[in-house]
């Protein structure tokens, strides 16, 4: 069984641990939160997880082997470095570092250490993703692409009423392309490889992150198109054009459903499979079988460097800026 410890006791790091239980392959050995309060309230469910408030005894604990990072994103590349620079391995919730210089020093310390550094990006694990990179073959010659993610924030109301949500908060490396759009982005990526050009725009708010924006991919012979943002609800599927059909796909965070339209037909036909509820369960499981392989996918790696390179050039593009961009530039 993989010893598995959680940094971060929200929504997310209990809906990971719930899927990493299921798989069989993991159990629940700590719980990290600044406050020991947090950690007893959220460990209270599981089996007597050790549980800590101090990084270092977390890093150094003999109980644990892998450490699941669900922090805010500034976090998450200087608590893996902590956590890999132990022996630890790791699981980092996307984006897995606020700039593509520490993604880059981040992977370097896991080779260096001998630990496998897994970025949580869910959906291109999903059976239903699967399908669609799969199907991609079948509409010739790919034309166009469309990846949209939109969703209005439940923290949006809190930062009109002069709140500052971690959200919508730059000390924090958030906004919607490092959240939301983060989805579309990596999707693209993983679908496509890497663009040749990018061009991005995006609506910036007071705080100085961006609260929607849209990024235009450059490929040989077509283009992709995406849409994001934490202030505004879209309804529409993502699709993907080919000079003999078109694929649909809903929600592309989960990949929900997934419909295959031929050229001349108006029939739509489903491709989809039954998934799990929990959409982590298959990230859980392809973590494990990293784990027991004593190696990290190399394409997983790959895809997360060029996800970060193009985040910071998006961001640049935009205006977005982090306090964390000065410290990254200057190692």
């Amino acid at each position: 069984m993989i010893r598995l410890a959680v940094i971060g006791t929200n929504w997310i790091t209990d809906q990971f641990v719930e899927a990493a239980l299921k798989s069989g392959e993991y159990q629940l050995a700590g719980v990290y939160s600044r406050s020991l309060e947090s950690a007893e309230k959220f460990a209270e469910k599981y089996d007597n997880p050790a549980l800590f408030d101090d990084l270092d005894a977390l890093a150094t604990s003999p109980l644990v082997d892998v450490v699941y990072i669900a922090s805010p994103n500034s976090l998450h590349g200087p608590q893996a470095i902590q956590m890999m620079k132990a022996g630890k391995h790791v699981i980092v919730e996307k984006p897995m570092a606020s700039s593509f210089a520490l993604a880059q020093q981040m992977f370097e310390v896991a080779k260096e250490h001998n630990v496998i550094l897994f970025e949580a990006f869910m959906s291109c694990h999903m059976p239903n993703f699967k399908r669609l990179k799969d199907a991609l073959s079948g509409i010739g010659k790919i034309r166009k692409g469309l990846i949209t993610y939109c969703q209005y924030s439940s923290r949006y109301q809190k930062y009109l009423a002069g709140e500052n949500p971690n959200t919508f908060n730059p000390a924090f490396a958030n906004g919607s392309i490092m959240d939301i759009g983060f989805y579309c982005l990596s999707s693209a990526v993983e679908l496509f490889g890497e663009p040749l050009a990018v061009h991005a725009q995006a609506h910036l708010l007071e705080s100085g992150v961006d609260g929607s924006g849209s990024v235009t991919m450059s490929y040989d012979g077509f283009e992709v198109v995406l849409q994001h943002s934490k202030i505004s609800d879209s309804y529409l599927p993502s699709e993907v054009q080919g000079e003999e059909g078109a694929l649909l796909i809903d929600m592309i965070s989960t990949a929900k459903k997934l419909t295959k339209f031929t050229r001349g037909s108006d029939l739509g036909v489903d491709l989809s499979v039954k998934q799990e509820t929990n959409p982590m369960y298959y990230e859980a499981q392809e973590f494990a079988r990293q784990f027991k392989q004593k190696s990290a996918d190399e394409k997983c790696t790959q895809r997360s460097l060029i996800v970060a390179k193009l985040l910071e050039e998006i961001r640049r593009q935009t205006g977005v800026k982090f306090p964390t961009d000065t410290i990254c530039s200057t190692k």
